[in-house]
């Protein structure tokens, strides 16, 4: 079965060898935001013949094809998702490095509005929040 991002790469006429195919998988498959080391920790699992810097290479081929989008969460790691359609933006929790995916209507309205008054027409955009999750209460304080 031939996966999204291998699909994206042969219709834009890439070459797909084996061990591309194995990356393009793992990329595919990620429910999260790998960086290169995690690809290719992955990969070797499927495959073990596959370097750290066959992964480096095929990471950025795809990127430069528009396949993979590159992130930096600022903790010192490019970390990639595929190229998607569906605009979302993201939530960095500090503590762990989970990156939770979101769409919110009203910040889109707002970003729209802020440039239509500052005499712009918004063509694209990228939001990043960064926050530590709200430590509650679950004590039973009786008091």
């Amino acid at each position: 079965m031939t996966s999204r991002i291998e699909q994206r790469c042969i219709d834009k006429g890439m070459k797909m060898t084996g061990q591309r195919r194995v990356i393009a998988r793992v990329l595919s498959e990620a429910q999260d935001h790998p960086d290169v080391e995690e690809v290719y920790r992955r990969a070797t699992l499927i495959d073990p013949r596959i370097s750290i810097a066959t992964v480096y290479r095929t990471v950025r081929l795809f990127e430069e094809n528009d396949i993979l989008e590159r992130h930096d969460f600022r903790d010192g790691r490019a970390r990639y998702e595929e190229v998607s359609d569906d605009h979302h933006d993201h939530l960095i929790d500090l503590e762990t490095g989970r990156v939770i995916e979101f769409h919110n209507t009203e910040i889109e309205r707002l970003q729209e509005e802020i440039a239509r008054g500052l005499g712009y027409e918004l063509k694209g955009h990228r939001l990043e929040l960064y926050g530590l999750a709200l430590k509650t209460d679950t004590g039973n304080d009786a008091s």
